[in-house]
C-alpha cells in the first residue's frame, strides 16, 4: 500500500504542476494521469468503478466530489479538487487535494487552509486505543470552528485490497464512538468543507456532487495506516508539509 500510495503521491504533484490557468481541459489531466499510472505500472482504482468512466476526478469550485472531467477549462480563480486512486499489485492508494489557481481570492485560501488542516486534526487521532470517531470529531470541530460546514452525507473509508472497506470514516460526530482503532488498519480520511451549508446534491451526469447553494467546496484526502507509533501517511507528498 506505500507503494501505491506514493504513485498517487507522484501523481497528484505532477497534475498539480500541469495547470496552466485558461489553457488547461479538465481532460487534460485526466490524460495525464492514465500515463503516468501506467509508467507506473498502476492502474486507476477509479475507471470502471461502478462505471465511473475516467481515470480521476476533478471537481472545481462548488463541485465537491467525484467530478468527470472534461472539456472545461480552468480559469485563474477556480479551486481544483484532483483525486487519485492507484492499484499497485493488488492494493489500493488513495489521496485528494484542491488547490488554488492563479489569483484566488482570500476566502478561497482561507478554505483551502482549514479543509487541509482539518484532514491532519483527523489523521493525529489515527493512533491505535482511539475510537473512530475521534477522527470524525477532529475534523468537524476544526472546520466549524473557522465557520465552516463538514459534508455529512459522504465519508472516508477503509482501503486495502479494495478502494471502499469497512469502516466508513464519517468527518463529523461526538468522539470516543465506534471501533476501536487497533494498529495495521488503513483507512482512507477524507474531508470535504463547504463554505457555506453542508447540503450537497448530485447533476444530472449522476456523478458530479455540488454544494446545494454553490458555495465553494474543499476536498483532501491521505491514506493512512494505523501503527502503534501513531498515524502513518502512505500518500504523503514529497513537498507536503504535515500540520498538526
Amino acid at each position: 500500500m506505500r507503494v501505491a500510495g506514493q504513485v498517487v503521491a507522484r501523481t497528484l504533484e505532477a497534475l498539480e504542476r500541469s495547470i496552466v490557468p485558461g489553457m488547461t481541459r479538465t481532460v487534460e489531466l485526466d490524460e495525464l494521469a492514465e500515463k503516468l499510472l501506467a509508467e507506473e505500472g498502476a492502474k486507476s482504482s477509479f475507471r470502471g468503478y461502478r462505471g465511473y468512466p475516467n481515470t480521476v476526478c476533478i471537481a472545481v469550485n462548488e463541485e465537491v466530489v467525484h467530478g468527470i472531467p472534461g472539456d472545461r477549462i480552468i480559469q485563474s480563480g477556480d479551486i481544483v479538487g484532483i483525486d487519485v486512486g492507484a492499484i499497485v499489485e493488488g492494493y489500493h492508494g488513495d489521496s485528494a487535494i484542491t488547490v488554488p489557481v492563479g489569483d484566488v481570492t482570500d476566502e478561497a485560501r482561507r478554505l483551502l487552509r482549514v479543509a487541509r488542516d482539518a484532514l491532519f486534526r483527523g489523521i493525529a487521532k489515527a493512533r491505535a486505543g482511539n475510537r473512530l470517531s475521534d477522527i470524525s470529531h477532529a475534523v468537524q470541530q476544526h472546520a466549524e470552528r473557522h465557520g465552516y460546514s463538514i459534508v455529512r452525507d459522504l465519508v472516508g473509508h477503509g482501503i486495502g485490497s479494495e478502494m471502499h472497506e469497512e469502516p466508513q470514516v464519517p468527518n463529523f460526530g461526538k468522539p470516543g464512538r465506534g471501533p476501536v482503532l487497533e494498529a495495521g488498519m488503513t483507512l482512507a480520511i477524507e474531508p470535504m468543507v463547504n463554505a457555506s451549508g453542508y447540503e450537497i446534491e448530485s447533476l444530472p451526469d449522476k456523478w458530479t456532487v455540488v454544494t446545494k447553494d454553490r458555495s465553494l467546496s474543499a476536498h483532501f484526502e491521505h491514506t493512512v495506516a494505523v501503527t502503534a507509533k501513531g498515524p502513518d501517511i502512505l500518500t504523503l507528498r514529497r513537498e507536503e508539509t504535515v500540520r498538526r
